[in-house]
């Protein structure tokens, strides 16, 4: 998906959003808010009618939801919501402002129609994650879902990890960020070492989400920052 396909799918969800709130929309109001051409708020209303939403057109007026018809809310697996939340961090890389406004005010109205259990987790990973700009580089690793899960429902994962001098250790660790640079970090407290580590997610060679837990961290990833470094 491009940056045009991305930025008209968080369009089209900001106006169904309206159509919830509002009971009558006009075409050159929703240009306006969305900063798009007329032509293109047409489009739009047709793309939503051909996916099914029942748009009503009263001549000289605007636009209307049928009565009656509410939109369903959308519903996301744990690990759907997490992957919208990591796409949103890269989204914050773009340079276009307006891009990131766009995406960010779509994200935030999806969060709103999340169940709290979900909300709390999916908030919670926002604020551990952080990226450096690393659009180039190929995919390696395939263990970012787990992690994710681990990390917000406060799970000890047991790993089986390679470090730079080859040498292989099991280690239980409790998950407390994820970081993107050259590679996927991951932010753990290792009770091998009694202390936090940083760990290459390539070099984790085995990994078992634990059914124990952890009591969380009581710090934000940017106190870890300041007290570590």
């Amino acid at each position: 998906m491009n940056d045009n396909d991305t930025k008209r799918l968080s369009r089209l969800t900001a106006i169904l959003t309206q159509f919830q709130t509002k009971r009558l929309l006009t075409a050159t109001a929703l240009a306006d808010k969305f900063e798009v051409s007329v032509r293109t708020i047409y489009r739009d209303i047709r793309a939503l009618e051909q996916a099914g939403v029942p748009i009503i057109t009263e001549d000289g007026k605007g636009y209307r939801l049928m009565e009656g018809y509410r939109i369903p809310p959308i519903m996301f697996t744990e690990a759907q919501a997490n992957a919208l939340i990591t796409a949103e961090q890269l989204v914050l890389k773009n340079k276009d402002t307006s891009f990131i406004k766009d995406y960010t005010e779509a994200v935030d109205k999806i969060k709103a129609v999340l169940k709290y259990s979900v909300k709390d987790k999916v908030n919670l990973l926002s604020e551990r994650t952080r990226f450096d700009q690393n659009t180039y580089l190929e995919r390696n690793s395939s263990s970012l879902s787990s992690l994710q899960f681990a990390l917000t429902n406060f799970r000890v994962i047991k790993i089986e990890y390679t470090n730079e001098q080859n040498n292989t250790t099991n280690r239980d660790i409790e998950p407390f960020a994820l970081l993107n640079t050259e590679n996927w970090l991951l932010v753990a407290y290792c009770r091998l070492r009694n202390e936090f580590r940083f760990f290459r997610l390539d070099r984790i060679k085995k990994l078992e989400i634990l059914t124990e837990t952890f009591e969380p961290h009581k710090m934000t990833l940017q106190e870890y920052f300041e007290k570590y470094y």
